[in-house]
């Protein structure tokens, strides 16, 4: 009876009123003939889709690769499809069509995405927030006129958020123009200074992947060179209870480095995790300048979150550059790509606190 129901309701072949003449004439039947456990209201069957939308979302089907930990595509696509079956019954929930774009940007899919933040937009004209998604992945695709034609009806509803998001182009300018480095410069740790080492997703028994092992080298070389820098090891995804942040910090203290100098943080999840937790140990600290260490085709996603990040938190003036483990030749990755590219500003915008999905029970940044 519910699946029959629910499939009817998502066909629009239920009405969900009635006139109050015949509700009175019916009421004696209804009461004594229904059974109301069996009935599906609209609302139930929004809450059934955004359930399934949430499920498909935590799936354990994740992928990591170069420090990247997302949903596969495969249930993005899921995602989406919910959220937009929850929109036809629900038509003025623009959140659900802001989630399900979001979800086709981690599908890589931005024309999609941009499509549907456009009929968002048509729904409400004014809304900050969408203006600032359609500059940024107009300006992603290279539509710069669109973008700037956003950036200008951002810049009168709100300026502040105009003057935010062209300060995340200019620091994704800035450091996708910076070449990648495999040695530190010296000196730039000397004076307050932080080595922060992205954690990567652990083996499924709980030991360290041989690409985690390799960004530990590279942390401990630069950790030996500059003896009075803080070491911050960030990462927290579980497995066979054991995080990333513990394990690396047992590694560094079994090659000899001084535990005092380590502050392990075992709650990120995400890049986004990383830089948003670990500016506050930044800040706490009052660190001038921090080297960060991954992957090279992970580490200018992380120097630019990091920047956001701090640009929020603090510490003020402080300044990042990257240590680069090079999991491909670096002169393959000298040139970012749409791919990369991609996950910058996509990431950006979550560590400045625009949230992906904001249609409950499906919210996170």
């Amino acid at each position: 009876m519910k699946k029959n129901l629910l499939t009817l309701v998502l066909s629009g072949t239920i009405a969900f009123t009635c006139s109050p003449y015949v509700l009175a004439k019916n009421v004696a039947t209804i009461q004594s003939n229904t059974d109301y456990s069996q009935l599906v209201t609209k609302r139930q069957v929004v809450d059934h889709l955004l359930d399934e939308a949430v499920k498909a979302f935590k799936s354990p089907a994740r992928i990591s690769h170069a420090g990247f930990t997302a949903k596969m595509p495969s249930n993005m696509e899921v995602v989406t499809n919910r959220l937009l079956e929850a929109y036809k019954l629900e038509p003025y929930r623009t959140d659900l069509l802001i989630s399900a774009a979001n979800a086709q940007i981690y599908n890589k899919n931005v024309d999609k995405a941009i499509e549907l933040f456009q009929q968002a937009l048509s729904v409400a004209p004014e809304d900050v927030d969408l203006h600032a998604y359609l500059a940024v992945w107009q300006h992603f695709k290279g539509n710069q006129a669109e973008s700037n034609k956003h950036m200008k009806v951002l810049a009168k509803l709100n300026k502040g958020k105009a003057s935010d998001i062209k300060h995340i182009f200019d620091t994704v300018d800035s450091v996708v123009s910076t070449p990648l480095k495999i040695k530190a410069e010296k000196g730039l740790l000397e004076d307050r200074g932080a080595i922060v080492t992205l954690g990567y997703a652990l083996n499924p028994d709980g030991s360290m992947h041989e690409i985690l092992i390799e960004r530990l080298m590279t942390t401990l070389k630069l950790a030996k060179e500059n003896p009075d820098a803080l070491i911050i090891l960030t990462g927290g995804v579980p497995k066979n209870n054991k995080t990333e942040g513990k394990l690396m910090a047992d590694w560094l203290v079994g090659k000899g480095i001084n535990p005092n100098r380590i502050i392990e943080e075992n709650y990120a999840t995400s890049t986004v995790g990383n830089a948003l937790f670990s500016s506050y140990a930044l800040a706490r600290h009052k660190i001038k300048h921090a080297t960060i260490i991954s992957s090279a085709s992970h580490v200018r996603r992380g120097q630019t979150l990091f920047e956001i990040a701090s640009w929020q938190t603090g510490p003020q003036n402080i300044t990042f550059d990257t240590v680069s483990y090079p999991d491909k030749p670096l002169e393959q990755l000298k040139q970012v790509s749409d791919s990369e590219l991609l996950g910058i500003y996509r990431d950006a915008l979550r560590t400045y606190g625009m949230w992906s999905y904001r249609s409950y029970p499906l919210e996170s940044r």
